[in-house]
């Protein structure tokens, strides 16, 4: 395991091994936990099962119909082949060519097996079967007349996949066995990218290596990344005339007597750099020495995470927790290009998804905290890496500024995803509390509340138009943002709720210093999910500052909570319709023509509406006509003109607003109505209970998933809401 690897499981190590995430003893490694004791209650979590056709992944919107197994923040990921799909081996890899997921085959290492010069069928004796388990792929195969074949893949690194093929002889006879590995590259059709991967035979096996490709929204590679499969034992590599296959033979038969069995072992490793690839081959010797180690060690890691996670979850909802921690860890990328820090992608399901935004991490944080600490700490200092410094040469006025979402790639190395148009809603503070209170480590505390601060105060200074203290999204002073159409197009991304129909008729005003040097752009109208966040992080800034022991900053981040909190009760609050809405920035009239939007819930999140307030939001959230929708609750309510069931933010529900909104309603005492609602989304949205995929979003009206698959803030806040 690599120093790396081994960080995020010893983490938080007193809370960790208490709760069984690692044996922290020689006496608690000489046992670890059963495997079957897992497979019994979490195996196929999610369909894994499909087999491409093609090295693009996606459907027609970009996403990847076959669910995929990826850990310990490893950038390639595999699954299983269907029933009638060829047998032998697992689907895959899919990889991430920097940015973007591809297939690199649809079974690179596929065994093959003869004897006595005749191939053996793998699907002469019972089905060959297909088994997800936490961190772990199984296919079974009963090859007939006593013969069996099990192969297995667990990640033994951040690079590395571990797999074993265990063949089991328990017919009367002795069967000797030739052994060999066969597959092809998926190309992708066109473009430069189709000539990026090259199959070379190698001393140990095979290796896929890849040109330079800077195809900016396709594809990307340096020309120094490498696909490489190493075996325990001597094998022979031939190639197939187009260089596009291979054949890997064993160069020593297998022998089994009566009763014997025989484990083979190799390693498959993505790496982008020389150093990575040097780095990856000790990872895979390390895992070929000691095979049965890495599977105790996962066995062990998984158990630790099902344990915390599962902790408080009624019976019936402890797979759902484990689906949700399957979705985040596949989704964990480790440190690569300009990502620093292991983080959580949005999901690698879809094609635009494999970077690390901003407000998805703040609620990833907070759920990945309920079962890896360390690694939910780690998320935070990825995005906290890009904060723009004090004396910035390029954006002075930005300083304290998180930017939106950063990749592999910056700008000035090709990458087009990145983005500092606008920065997200301000919940880290929120994240940083959550996360120390799972992992007590105070000097985390100690290393974040200097950035946290720097980037409140970016707000303040550059989106407070009036210098009253209540905020605007807006944004940034960027090149990009040269128009009123990109500026406000910045200042929905701001906001998260990107084509919410607020912000349809919105315009932008400049801000500037007292010495009228442009500071950025603001909406003309005050949201209040915003001020309500920015009153949340007071809170947890005092929070913060007073568990390391600086009483009078505790008290002056309270008071200014209490006087946020009085603007937004006192000018965002409609007596009327009993529902919190934006205003208008020049004369502060609210917007209540636009409708009512699911942002005027949060004010119950932050504890900032008055308890009358409370009840009135309490009676819309709960009212069918409004937001008490079959799959609470929607973005934008059923009686506003703007609303659209199949709306990305103009009226699908999403799993962090519901959250927010539910937790919200526990705030007030209303502890019924928020059970009641998570028993309601557990039975509607689709796929929770079996085995579909945690979605982007839902139908409000149905329960339908839409948009991505596989997606980590919806995981991340639907584990914490099975325990209530």
């Amino acid at each position: 395991m690599n120093p790396l690897t081994r960080r995020h499981v010893l983490a938080g190590s007193a809370a960790l091994a208490a709760a069984g995430v690692l044996a922290a003893t020689p006496a608690a490694a000489a046992q670890p936990p059963d495997p079957a004791d897992l497979q019994d209650r979490y195996a196929d979590l999610l369909d894994l099962h499909g087999t491409p056709a093609s090295a693009y992944p996606g459907d027609a919107h970009g996403n990847n119909p076959i669910n995929v197994l990826a850990d310990l923040g490893a950038w390639h990921a595999y699954a299983l082949p269907r029933p009638a799909d060829p047998q032998g081996g697992f689907t895959g890899p899919l990889y991430l060519a920097q940015e973007y997921p591809w297939w690199l085959s649809d079974g690179l290492t596929r065994l093959q097996l003869t004897e006595q010069g005749r191939p053996l069928d793998l699907t002469a004796g019972a089905p060959a079967r297909g088994t997800s388990l936490p961190g772990l792929l199984r296919l079974t195969h009963d090859l007939g007349a006593g013969l069996a074949l099990t192969l297995e893949l667990r990640f033994a690194g951040n690079r590395t996949a571990l797999l074993r093929a265990r063949l089991a002889n328990t017919g009367p006879a002795v069967r000797t066995l030739a052994v060999a590995w066969t597959g092809r590259l998926l190309r992708p059709a066109t473009g430069p990218q189709r000539e990026a991967p090259r199959l070379v035979a190698a001393e140990r096996g095979v290796e896929v290596r890849f040109a330079e490709v800077r195809q900016t929204w396709d594809y990307l590679t340096d020309g120094t990344e490498r696909f490489a499969v190493r075996h325990a034992r001597p094998v022979r590599v031939v190639l197939s005339a187009d260089g596009d296959g291979h054949r890997t033979e064993l160069a020593e038969p297998v022998r089994l007597a009566p009763g014997e069995s025989r484990s083979l072992d190799w390693t498959e490793s993505y790496t982008f750099t020389d150093a990575e690839y040097a780095r990856a081959a000790r990872e895979a010797d390390a895992a070929l020495r000691a095979p049965e180690r890495v599977a105790a060690e996962g066995t062990a890691r998984w158990h630790g995470y099902l344990t915390r996670a599962t902790e408080g979850v009624p019976a019936a909802r402890r797979r759902t927790a484990a689906k949700c921690v399957q979705t985040l860890v596949t989704n964990w990328r480790s440190p690569a290009g300009r990502i620093r820090h292991d983080a959580v992608t949005p999901t690698l399901s879809y094609k635009w998804f494999s970077g690390v935004w901003a407000w998805d991490t703040w609620k990833q944080a907070v759920g990945t905290a309920a079962f890896a600490p360390a690694l939910a700490a780690d998320q935070i200092r990825a995005v906290f890496d890009h904060q723009v410094p004090a004396g910035s040469a390029d954006r002075p006025q930005d300083a304290g500024m998180v930017p939106d979402c950063v990749f592999y790639n910056d700008p000035s190395t090709g990458g087009g995803n990145w983005n500092e148009r606008n920065s997200k809603p301000p919940l880290a503070s929120w994240a940083v509390w959550e996360v120390y209170r799972r992992s007590g480590d105070r000097a985390f505390l100690r290393e974040l509340l200097p950035k946290l601060t720097a980037y409140q105060d970016w707000w303040y200074r550059t989106r407070d138009h009036l210098g009253e203290g209540l905020c605007e999204y807006g944004a940034t002073v960027d090149p990009a943002n040269a128009t009123t159409q990109d500026r406000v197009e910045a200042a929905a991304w701001e906001s998260g709720m990107d084509n919410a129909p607020r912000f349809d008729a919105a315009g932008v005003v400049p801000n500037r210093d007292a010495n009228g040097t442009l500071l950025g752009w603001s909406l003309d109208q005050r949201s209040v999910d915003l001020n309500a966040y920015l009153a949340a992080d007071h809170r947890h800034l005092a929070l913060i500052a007073a568990e390391l022991g600086d009483r009078p900053a505790a008290e002056r981040l309270r008071a200014r909570a209490e006087r946020i909190d009085a603007a937004v009760r006192d000018t965002m609050y409609d007596p009327a319709g009993g529902w919190f809405h934006d205003t208008e920035l020049a004369t502060g009239a609210r917007l209540t023509a636009r409708g009512r939007g699911i942002e005027g819930a949060i004010p119950l999140w932050s504890g900032t509406a008055s308890s009358a307030q409370a009840r009135t939001v309490r009676r819309l959230l709960l009212d069918p006509a409004e937001f008490g929708t079959v799959m609470p609750f929607p973005t934008v309510a059923r009686s506003s003109p703007s609303f659209d069931p199949a709306g990305y933010w103009r009226g699908l529900a999403w799993l962090d607003q519901t959250y927010f909104a539910i937790e919200g309603l526990r705030r007030y005492g209303w502890e019924q109505d928020a059970r009641r609602t998570v028993e309601r989304l557990l039975a509607t949205a689709a796929g929770l209970a079996g085995d579909g995929p945690v979605r982007e979003n839902y139908d409000p009206l149905t329960g339908e998933g839409h948009s991505s698959t596989n997606f980590s803030w919806s995981a991340a806040l639907l584990l914490l809401l099975l325990r209530g």
